[in-house]
């Protein structure tokens, strides 16, 4: 996926300006694609250059104008076409796991650093999950009245909070599995 679709799937929910998207990233879309403000800004830049979005001069009282974005017919129909694509299964890399296959071969005091490391990582996975589950909560709070978008929007957050626990019962497995070697 390249940052562009992600660009226009996101003005497609709501149109707004590099800052807004950013802030966007920030909050859910970066909860599977990541990107700087620097980043946004330049894409966007290059997207309007292709006339895949247009641009609004929209004024702000006491500051200056901005930018808000919305998709152009030319970059809905980009997004369909890559939409239609099929996916395939993303590689896996994980450095931690190569460091736990690794841990064989080190000492007590390279396994007792390890385990800081999967700690610590489980730590900030835990606050990411805790992160996730009040971001459902103040964004779904009634899920029963939800539109297409939102019920969307919603399986992608499922499924990041399916992950992380997921992935903290492994981080919970490796640590029993290391304090017991």
């Amino acid at each position: 996926m390249a940052l562009e679709h992600a660009i226009l799937v996101s003005l497609l929910e709501q149109p707004g300006s590099g800052y807004e998207l950013a802030r966007r990233f920030e909050r859910s879309i970066g909860r599977f694609w990541t990107a700087t403000h620097q980043q946004i800004y330049r894409v966007l830049k290059r997207m309007e250059g292709d006339g895949w979005v247009t641009a609004e001069e929209v004024g702000q009282d006491g500051r200056p104008d901005k930018r808000s974005f919305s998709v152009a017919g030319q970059g809905r129909a980009v997004l369909v076409e890559w939409l239609r694509a099929p996916v395939q299964p993303e590689a896996v890399r994980h450095e931690l796991a190569v460091k736990i296959r690794g841990a064989a071969f080190t000492d007590l005091a390279g396994r007792a650093s390890l385990i800081t490391e999967v700690e610590r990582y489980r730590a900030e996975h835990e606050a990411l999950l805790g992160r996730y589950l009040n971001g459902e909560k103040r964004d779904f709070p009634d899920t029963s009245s939800l539109d297409a978008g939102q019920r969307l929007q919603h399986a992608v957050l499922r499924g990041g909070i399916a992950y992380e626990r997921m992935l903290l019962d492994w981080l919970d497995d490796v640590l029993d599995t290391l304090r017991a070697l």
